[in-house]
């Protein structure tokens, strides 16, 4: 414990150094730096795809500085400090955790998520949803609003049922596609919702997923163009059957 409080205290240290004599650190705001902290927790998010541990070490760090730099300037206008911040969570951890510390009866995962959520409710919230960032990622938004909407009860009871509902939405978006109406992307959308509600059922990440198809993609189209490429072809003058020979390659790699 001594050695990790030496650490956080080194660089508390640096964070002041810096901020009174780096130039570039001296001028930044937390408007500056909001979507430097976007970047690097992608970059996180990457680096856990990849299961880099070495990559992830470092993303924490750099998302750890951050957290440390927006209290720094907090307390140069007196409204927190890095101390308020680690209070800050650590209360709302023991309020929220009343089968840890409290009379509260937890045995599951799912009881947890209730009280969380009820928790939250009489400490001034007017909605369960309200906890979910506007500015999300769409797939990502629709994960932890079906999530928070099971804390309080409001879900499916069976997988089946979820994917009776995929298929009811599946139709409808055929229905409105066929017929050319406006209501295809309302549908879209529609079947998206019922799709990532029915990963949720199964223990799937649908970010996750999407994003390992996506690498899978690239890998494989990356082949298919260094592949024809030394076999002195032109990808855009090639044939879709000649391109699919090497994406059978690719996929067999």
């Amino acid at each position: 414990m001594k050695e990790k409080l030496a650490a956080f205290e080194r660089l508390l240290v640096i964070m002041d150094e810096l901020r009174e004599q780096c130039p570039w650190d001296k001028k930044q705001t937390m408007e500056s730096l909001r979507h430097l902290t976007i970047e690097e927790t992608y970059e996180l998010a990457d680096a856990i795809i990849e299961k880099d541990m070495n990559e992830i070490k470092g993303e924490l760090g750099d998302l750890m500085l951050h957290m440390v730099f927006y209290s720094k300037i907090a307390s140069e206008t007196n409204d927190f400090d890095v101390a308020d911040v680690l209070h800050t969570v650590c209360d709302k951890l023991v309020e929220r955790h009343p089968h840890i510390y409290g009379d509260v009866v937890a045995d599951d995962e799912e009881a947890v998520k209730a009280n969380w959520e009820k928790i939250k409710l009489k400490s001034g919230k007017k909605s369960v949803l309200e906890g979910v960032p506007k500015s999300l990622p769409a797939m990502v938004k629709a994960s932890r609003i079906q999530d928070k909407a099971r804390g309080v009860g409001f879900d499916w009871e069976r997988p089946e049922q979820v994917w009776e509902k995929v298929e009811e939405e599946l139709g409808e978006f055929k229905q409105e596609v066929e017929q050319g109406s406006d209501q295809i992307e309302a549908e879209f959308g529609d079947v998206l919702f019922s799709m990532i509600n029915y990963a949720r059922f199964l223990g799937i990440d649908p970010e996750l997923a999407l994003e390992r198809t996506n690498k899978k993609f690239i890998k494989r189209f990356q082949y298919l163009e260094e592949a024809s490429k030394k076999d002195g072809k032109v990808l855009g003058e090639m044939s879709l059957d000649e391109m699919d020979q090497y994406w059978e390659a690719a996929k067999k790699l």
